[in-house]
C-alpha cells in the first residue's frame, strides 16, 4: 500500500508539471500507467478508490483549476488560454467551465467569486489517514526558536471548537454540509493574494493554506491549559475586499509579536512523529520568563501552524512583553 501511495503521490506531481508546461502528449492513462508499472486497468481502478473519480476527470479538473486561475489573474485572451490548457476551442473551453464552476469564464473573470477548484491530490497525508507519521526515525535538524513581528492581516477561514488535531478537525467538518476538506481546500485555493502562497508576500506555505488555533472561551482547552479553537484557512492582507464564502469568517489580526519554533525540512514518511516530538517538547521547555515575554493568550490571538516536509514544520505563536 505504502509503495502505491508513494508512487501516486510521484504521480499526482507529474501531472501538475506536464499540466503547468503544457505538454499534454506526456500525459496518458497508458504512458503513465507503464511508466510506473501497472497495467492501465489497475492502475485506473486504484486511482478512481483514491481519488473518487476516473483518471481522465482528475486531469479535466486540474486543467481547469490552472486555467481559471489564469483568467483570474492575467489579461490573457481566453481562447489562447483554452487552447494553452489542452482544449479544442473557446467554445470546449467555456462548457467544461460552466459544467465545473455554473459560471462561463468570461462572468468569472468580470466578478472572480470564490469557486471550489480540484486540488492536488495527496494520498500520502499520514494526519487525514489518522497516522502520525509512518516511522519514529530520529532526525539531526533541531529546532530553531526566534521571534518575530508579523504585520496586520486578515484571517479567512472555517472553525471548530470540538475537535482535536487535524484529522478529527476534518473528521468534524466532513458532517458540515459545504464544509468537508476538499470543498473548503478548493474554495481557499481560488482566493487571490494568499500571504503565504508561493510568490506571496510572506514566506510561502505552498497553497497558503494552513492550520491555526484561535483563543477562544468556548473552545476545547488544550495541552497547553489555554482554550483554543482548532482552523483551517488561509492569511490575507488587511486591505483584502474580496468576496467570502458564506461558510467562512473572516477575522482581523492585529500586528504582533510571536516566537517562532521550527524544524527544517524532514522526510515525511520516516520522520513526521519524531519532528512532532522535538517540536513539542521544545515548545514545552522553553523558559518565556528568562525570555522577558509571556505567551498570549487574550482572546482572539491566533497561533499558527504550517507542515511543509520540503521546507520546515514550525509554530507561531503569539507573545506579549513586559508582563
Amino acid at each position: 500500500m505504502n509503495e502505491w501511495l508513494r508512487n501516486i503521490q510521484q504521480l499526482v506531481a507529474e501531472i501538475d508539471a506536464i499540466l503547468k508546461t503544457h505538454s499534454d502528449e506526456s500525459l496518458s492513462l497508458k504512458e503513465l500507467a507503464h511508466r510506473y508499472g501497472y497495467s492501465e486497468f489497475h492502475f485506473s481502478r486504484r486511482f478512481k478508490e483514491l481519488s473518487g473519480m476516473a483518471f481522465r476527470d482528475y486531469v479535466r479538473y486540474r486543467r481547469l483549476a490552472f486555467a481559471l486561475k489564469r483568467v483570474r489573474d492575467t489579461r490573457d485572451g481566453l481562447l489562447e488560454i483554452a487552447l494553452d490548457h489542452g482544449f479544442s476551442s473557446h467554445e470546449a473551453f467555456s462548457r467544461a467551465f460552466r459544467e465545473a464552476y455554473g459560471i462561463s469564464p468570461s462572468e468569472y473573470r468580470r466578478d472572480p467569486v470564490p469557486l471550489a477548484l480540484r486540488t492536488i491530490l495527496k494520498p500520502f497525508d499520514c494526519y487525514l489517514m489518522d497516522q502520525g507519521g509512518f516511522g519514529m526515525t530520529g532526525t539531526a535538524n533541531e529546532v530553531k526558536t526566534y521571534f518575530v513581528t508579523i504585520p496586520a492581516h486578515k484571517f479567512l477561514h472555517i472553525r471548530n471548537y470540538e475537535s482535536i488535531g487535524y484529522w478529527d478537525f476534518w473528521q468534524k467538518q466532513s458532517r458540515i454540509p459545504g464544509q468537508d476538506c476538499e470543498t473548503i481546500c478548493g474554495l481557499l485555493e481560488s482566493i487571490p493574494g494568499k500571504l503565504d502562497d508561493l510568490g506571496g508576500e510572506e514566506a510561502d506555505s505552498g497553497s497558503g493554506q494552513l492550520m491555526a488555533y484561535i483563543n477562544e472561551p468556548e473552545g476545547r482547552l488544550c495541552s497547553w491549559g489555554i482554550p483554543l479553537a482548532e482552523a483551517y484557512g488561509v492569511r490575507l492582507p488587511a486591505d483584502y475586499s474580496g468576496a467570502i464564502p458564506p461558510q467562512m469568517q473572516l477575522m482581523d489580526v492585529p500586528e504582533g509579536e510571536y516566537i517562532v519554533f521550527e524544524h527544517g525540512p524532514f522526510d515525511f514518511e520516516t520522520e513526521n512523529a519524531a519532528v512532532e516530538g522535538k517540536i513539542e517538547a521544545a515548545m514545552k521547555a522553553f523558559d518565556y520568563d528568562a525570555a522577558g515575554c509571556t505567551l498570549d493568550t487574550a482572546q482572539g490571538r491566533v497561533f499558527y501552524f504550517y507542515h511543509d516536509c520540503t521546507r520546515y514544520w514550525k509554530y507561531v505563536r503569539p507573545i506579549t512583553r513586559g508582563r
